[in-house]
């Protein structure tokens, strides 16, 4: 009686399917983190963004400011216009802020690209900026 068994090209065919749906998965998995990551870093530009606007309407300026909008304490004072400002969800960039009396840039860098607004800042180069009236 013979013996039913694999052979050994039915396990190489095997093993190499499995290989190429792991290594899709994972590349999945990563594209989906830094969607996420860039989706968060535009949500947190839009609450500075917010919170400078609120500023100003009881201001009737903005107030100046230039480096990293995590030390940026205008808007975090008395009275609060912004809880806590927030900060890049990767330890090795920073939001970057430019703020005169009269106009603004506040930027990031996504991960998933976009076009340079802002060169040698965020701990690399932004490529994703808010100004006064949306996207810059």
């Amino acid at each position: 009686m013979k013996k039913k068994s694999f052979t050994l090209i039915e396990i190489l065919v095997v093993a190499t399917i499995i290989g190429l749906l792991a290594a899709a998965a994972t590349a999945s998995y990563t594209q989906l983190g830094k969607q996420s990551r860039d989706a968060r870093r535009k949500t947190d530009l839009e609450q500075i963004r917010s919170a400078l606007e609120m500023y100003r309407s009881n201001n009737d300026q903005y107030s100046a400011y230039t480096g990293n909008c995590s030390n940026y304490t205008a808007l975090t004072g008395s009275p609060t216009y912004i809880q806590s400002m927030p900060t890049d969800p990767m330890s090795s960039y920073f939001y970057y802020c430019n703020i005169s009396t009269t106009d603004y840039t506040i930027s990031a860098y996504m991960e998933t690209g976009g076009t340079t607004c802002v060169a040698s800042q965020c701990g690399s180069n932004c490529n994703y900026c808010l100004g006064p009236y949306g996207q810059k």
